[in-house]
This record gives structure tokens, C-alpha cells and sequence, in this order.
């Protein structure tokens, strides 16, 4: 993609009331943002605005990407046939949390994350209720390996499998943050909200703007509408 095309695209986000009273043009701070979504740090998103003659600091655009993320709507409302859900660990301030997330395997749709300071049976039924609260999971088969999920499903009567290979997918996008995060530190700093920003960030980005090989250059979005 031209970077003509991303910034005008940026144009998308632009009506969001978390970008009032700013005084950098709209269009400059969604492009900012969504460059960082994708894979800058703040430092190299300051370049580059730098060289677009815009200077300000990589502090206000780290600003601009939690104000946003503030903003940013959920995942629309789905009717998932099959979920992989899975967790992974995740540190913040040096210390251990585990990070849940579930993902339609039709759609790509990225349905929920939540963190957790622990892993186990209550934490998995605490998120598959979050997650059936949000979406319409009367027909779902839900996907997951042997650690504490059968018996989440059980108590919340859901019908799921242990499923090593169809799953998959929800590794792969593990693994797509994991080469996020990883590429700038090992370790978050900073507050478990700060995190939790982020990644509603991260998501949107996933779920709105980032094509998608498997379908056809379209957003996990695009293809539940």
C-alpha cells in the first residue's frame, strides 16, 4: 500500500470525538496511530511524521494511541459456528499474566482478549463467559486444548473439543503479537490499564484494518458484514 493510500485512509477514524481539541491535524494523528498499530514504535512513527513536516514527540503520539484506544469499538456481534480459544503468557513489569483470546476460524474474526493474573479452570470459564455474553454462541463448538477448558465448558454448558489441529489459527495470531510486542521489549512497562489499552488497539487493528490473506485482502469486519 502507497503511503499516499494509508494516509488517506487514516481519513476513516478521523470523526472520533477522543480527537477534539488536538492541535495536529486529524488525519496526521490517525495516520500516526495506525502506522504503530501496524508495526512502528513511537520513535519511528516520530520520523516519519517528521519527515511529513509534522514535529511532535513520540510521547504525544504515545497519547494519541491510548486516547484512541479508549475510543475504539468492540467486535461487532457474531453467530460463530467454530472458536479456537486458547492463552498465552504475557509479562508485565517482569511478572507473569495470561492472556486469553478466542477467534472465529471462518470469519477471523478476533471475538474478545481479556488478561488474567493467573491460568486455570476459573480464569478460562470467566473469559468464555465474557465471551458468549458478547456474541451469539447457541450453535458454537468451541476449540480448545486440555488445560482447564473442558471443565470451564462444562460448568457454563457449552458445547466444545479438544482440537489440536483446527485450532490453529488462534496460535498464528499469538504468534502475530507476539512478534509485535517482542520486536520493541520482552516485558511491558507500565500499568495493567496501559496493557489492556493497547491491546483494544491491537484488536481493532486486527479485526478493522489488517487484511487478510485466507480472505481475499479482506478485514475479519468485512466478511462478518
Amino acid at each position: 500500500m502507497l503511503l499516499s493510500d494509508l494516509l488517506k485512509e487514516s481519513l476513516d477514524t478521523a470523526t472520533l470525538e477522543c480527537w477534539q481539541r488536538e492541535r495536529t491535524a486529524t488525519p496526521v494523528r490517525a495516520f500516526a496511530v495506525r502506522l504503530h498499530a501496524a508495526g512502528l514504535s513511537l520513535r519511528e512513527t516520530e520520523a516519519i511524521l517528521h519527515l511529513l513536516g509534522v514535529d511532535r514527540s513520540f510521547q504525544a503520539i504515545f497519547q494519541w494511541v491510548h486516547r484512541l484506544a479508549d475510543s475504539v469499538s468492540d467486535p461487532p456481534s457474531a453467530q460463530p459456528k467454530r472458536v479456537a480459544v486458547d492463552e498465552t503468557a504475557v509479562k508485565i513489569n517482569g511478572e507473569l499474566s495470561w492472556l486469553y483470546a478466542a477467534i472465529d476460524l471462518d470469519t477471523k474474526l478476533l471475538l474478545d482478549v481479556q488478561l488474567f493474573k493467573r491460568r486455570g479452570t476459573d480464569p478460562a470459564a470467566a473469559f468464555l463467559h465474557g465471551v458468549v455474553e458478547k456474541h451469539d454462541c447457541e450453535d458454537t463448538v468451541f476449540l480448545v486444548d486440555q488445560f482447564g477448558y473442558r471443565t470451564a465448558l462444562s460448568r457454563l454448558g457449552l458445547n466444545g473439543r479438544v482440537d489440536y489441529t483446527d485450532r490453529n489459527l488462534i496460535e498464528k495470531w499469538f504468534h502475530t503479537l507476539t512478534m509485535r510486542v517482542d520486536r520493541f521489549h520482552n516485558s511491558w512497562v507500565g500499568s495493567r490499564l496501559s496493557v489492556r489499552q493497547w491491546l483494544a488497539l491491537f484488536v481493532h487493528y486486527y479485526n478493522f484494518q489488517r487484511p487478510h490473506q485466507a480472505l481475499n485482502g479482506r478485514t475479519p469486519v468485512e466478511e462478518v458484514n
